[in-house]
């Protein structure tokens, strides 16, 4: 069973010793139509929408609010409101979510590298480096860890479910969760 959530942000339980928790907003969504277990469902993320969405709120009886759509694996068997009682019982729960985008990056930063020496003149600094061989393969290697796109992709991380209150929809997880907070992301139950 899959849902459809958004990152509230960390906080930290009461109890001694308190854990690092990540909360969690279930989105309210509609059951469009199920097919062998995998079902078209309409959620809200805030934003408008367009006429082809429009007209897909028509096919569906649905009110302006649920103006995107998913496909996911879910518990119903008809169209109608997501059931989300799988969550009460899930112990481990797998999250996917967008990473922070952090752009062109260099080595150091995207790698960890560990950068040049800074004393007396030296000029090597925050630069990769040497990258190729010598005369023989005479080319740069595939997957060599060099600059360039750094984030801005998905990540999935299994959690330990602290708690669910259903009538908020507010999913507890145990440790981080990849992601900006009001990120959406979706969730699903592992265990």
């Amino acid at each position: 069973m899959e849902f459809i959530v958004q990152k509230i942000g960390m906080s930290r339980t009461v109890s001694v010793p308190s854990t690092a928790v990540t909360l969690l907003k279930v989105l309210d969504a509609k059951v469009c139509e199920v097919t062998d277990g995998v079902a078209l469902v309409s959620y809200s993320n805030g934003k408008k929408f367009n006429k082809a969405i429009e007209g897909q709120q028509k096919k569906f009886n649905l009110s302006k609010e649920f103006n995107r759509f998913a496909t996911l694996t879910v518990a119903n068997t008809e169209a109608g409101d997501l059931d989300v009682s799988g969550l009460c019982e899930g112990k481990v729960v797998k999250s996917t979510f967008k990473t922070k985008g952090r752009g062109f990056s260099g080595a150091v930063k995207r790698w960890n590298f560990a950068g040049g020496r800074a004393s007396h003149g030296h000029r090597m600094g925050k630069r990769t480096g040497s990258i190729g061989n010598c005369e023989w393969p005479g080319r740069v290697q595939p997957g060599k860890k060099m600059p360039g796109q750094y984030g801005n992709t998905n990540v999935s991380v299994k959690n330990e479910v602290i708690s669910f209150d259903a009538e908020t929809g507010i999913l507890v997880l145990k440790g981080s969760v990849s992601g900006a907070n009001g990120s959406l992301g979706k969730v699903k139950v592992a265990k």
